[in-house]
């Protein structure tokens, strides 16, 4: 197999590193940076507000003015004409506030341009990041998580500081689309010249693309790549407000839409290497054995995709022990003790038969990419270890319990006819029971069941009523029992109105803890790609693709795909007679199945 261009690079990199790391460096600190130096991987812009969600200037309405000059796009510069300021005023009484909207869910923080004070010293304010209007407003409540309540355990969002009087100060390491800056000083006047927000992103392009007759589903497909791209970090984090944590059940959403938007990208294999250095065998990744099993079945999509393998045996001793580990948790009447604690998300927590039937399902799934890995590997006697656990799997398989989750899982493992599971719950009231995790898995479910046109229908249903109530990307966990009565995400709450952020929220993620940028939610960029485009990489190593499109109600619909070996393009049309009509570009060398 030839080298992968990702590969290449790599190797390039390597050899290149020392000269990069010290290019631009100046010459006094170059000759201990090895030791001490590391580069920032990530890229920085500022961006201006948008608009001005909401002022309080007072109860005569003179605490505030020229508040719009912040609105014009700056030089990040602070000058001493000190014209084209906002000034905000406070009193023994009042105290000035201003929220701002930057348009869209961003990484990073703020900074401030300041244009002089009443005072030479440091003038008090308190900054609030809020991914809602209602966080930004929010109180913070760190010893109990609650509905109703912010937090600030993960990223700093909630921050009292002092401000300079000229000069400028960055603030902020977080996730947020709103900024709320009250100025608590007593009897003190500033003049802000630019408020920014810093947005910290991969510099990275969208190899992967998605288009269709129905704007709808084009707003989905994006705003699941937009929400994944931010969780790109130094490593992929679940979520930008949040853990900042690898986990390797919400990396798999997240793989899975890389490869389709970015295709290689080295956070995968960074992160899956850090994963393996926290977590070392016997010990669970995460603390949750699901998660092992995720692990496997993540580098069987990373494999999948890319044809890596050199990276695949870096890991194969780790997979081997983990196949070793997990056979002695299955005794031969099927019978399984990996852990305690099942987990396959947080809504499916209250139904325990549901969720033994489904992580037993996920064991099974785990189990086929680890037979498939170990033939990779050509370690025969690995992969069939796997076969065998499967087979004593089969010998005890539980009932769905009507949770969508497990007969998801079920369906895509073949324990369970597609169909039946389709129709006997994961069909059942459409997006009803839903959730931004494990919705993938029932959508792809529902591909199972030839069931194309109704998952369309739950993606614009279900992920639609998040871009309806003003988000940019997608959340952590969304329920339509949510919807009646709620205020958007975007505009202060109306009295009598919910607040669909701080009132809902459950298990770890009560009020506005709940985390608007989760990369697990991005399920539908993937299926799209997969389904209505319908391209798939059949076997990475003969460079053999197919293409088979869904497009359910859609008059057509046209797209790009990465591969290791270049983009594939496509191009659907819905003709009078139903048939489609495809045009395609392949990549050379690239052979369509």
């Amino acid at each position: 197999m030839e080298l992968l261009p990702a590969i290449r690079k790599s190797i390039i990199a390597f050899v290149l590193l020392p000269a990069l790391l010290y290019a631009g460096i100046p010459p006094t600190l170059q000759s201990d940076a090895s030791q001490r130096m590391t580069k920032d991987i990530m890229n920085r812009a500022y961006i201006t507000p948008k608009r001005i969600v909401t002022k309080y200037a007072g109860c005569k309405n003179n605490l505030i003015k020229d508040e719009h000059y912040l609105l014009e796009r700056g030089n990040g510069q602070s000058e001493m004409n000190r014209k084209k300021c906002c000034i905000m005023t406070s009193t023994e009484t009042e105290k000035a506030s201003l929220l701002l909207d930057f348009g869209s869910e961003l990484h990073g923080g703020l900074k401030l341009v300041m244009g002089s004070s009443s005072r030479r010293e440091p003038s008090l304010v308190r900054i609030r990041f809020g991914e809602s209007v209602g966080e930004a407003n929010s109180t913070t409540s760190n010893t109990e998580w609650k509905v109703g309540f912010s937090t600030d355990d993960h990223a700093k969002r909630d921050i009292i500081m002092e401000i300079p009087r000229d000069g400028m100060i960055e603030i902020g390491n977080t996730g947020f689309r709103f900024v709320r800056l009250d100025l608590l000083q007593n009897n003190a006047t500033i003049s802000l010249k630019e408020i920014s927000a810093i947005l910290r992103y991969r510099d990275i392009p969208y190899l992967g693309s998605f288009e269709c007759n129905d704007q709808r589903l084009n707003k989905i497909w994006i705003t699941g790549a937009y929400t994944v791209h931010l969780n790109m970090q130094e490593f992929l984090w679940d979520g930008i407000k949040r853990d900042r944590v690898v986990w390797l059940g919400d990396m798999h959403p997240e793989l899975m839409t890389i490869s389709r938007v970015f295709g290689y990208n080295e956070v995968i294999p960074n992160s899956l290497d850090l994963a393996c250095k926290q977590f070392p065998l016997p010990d669970w990744m995460n603390g949750m054995s699901a998660y092992s099993l995720w692990y496997l079945i993540n580098q069987y999509e990373w494999y999948h995709q890319t044809g890596d393998i050199d990276f695949l045996k870096k890991h194969s001793d780790y997979i081997s022990g983990l196949i070793h580990l997990i056979n002695g948790k299955v005794d031969d009447a099927g019978n399984e003790t990996l852990a305690p604690a099942r987990f396959l998300d947080w809504p499916s927590s209250g139904n325990k038969a549901g969720v033994e039937a489904g992580y037993r399902a996920l064991i099974v799934w785990a189990m086929q990419d680890a037979h498939q890995l170990s033939l990779k590997l050509g370690n025969t006697s690995d992969a069939q270890l796997c076969l065998d656990i499967i087979n004593r799997m089969k010998k005890k398989i539980l009932p769905h319990n009507n949770l969508k989750q497990a007969a998801s899982l079920m369906a895509i493992t073949g324990l369970m006819d597609p169909q039946q599971a389709c129709d006997e719950v994961v069909s059942v009231g459409g997006g009803k029971g839903f959730s931004t995790f494990y919705g993938y898995y029932m959508l792809e479910a529902l591909a199972k069941a030839g069931e194309y046109e109704k998952a369309i229908d739950i993606i614009k249903t279900f992920w639609g009523a998040m871009l309806d109530l003003g988000a940019t990307t997608f959340w952590e966990d969304f329920n339509l029992d949510w919807i009646p009565n709620a205020a958007p995400i975007d505009e202060p709450v109306p009295a009598g109105k919910k607040d669909i952020h701080g009132d809902f929220g459950a298990y770890c993620y009560p009020g506005f803890r709940h985390s608007l940028c989760h990369g697990w939610s991005s399920g539908p960029t993937t299926w799209l790609s997969d389904h209505v485009l319908g391209i798939k990489i059949v076997d990475v190593e003969r460079k053999q693709i197919s293409i088979e499109p869904h497009l359910g109600k859609l008059e057509w619909a046209k797209g790009t795909y990465p591969t290791p070996w270049g983009v594939i393009e496509v191009s659907h049309e819905k003709k009078a007679d139903g048939k489609i009509a495809t045009k395609v570009k392949l990549p050379k060398g690239v052979r369509q199945i």
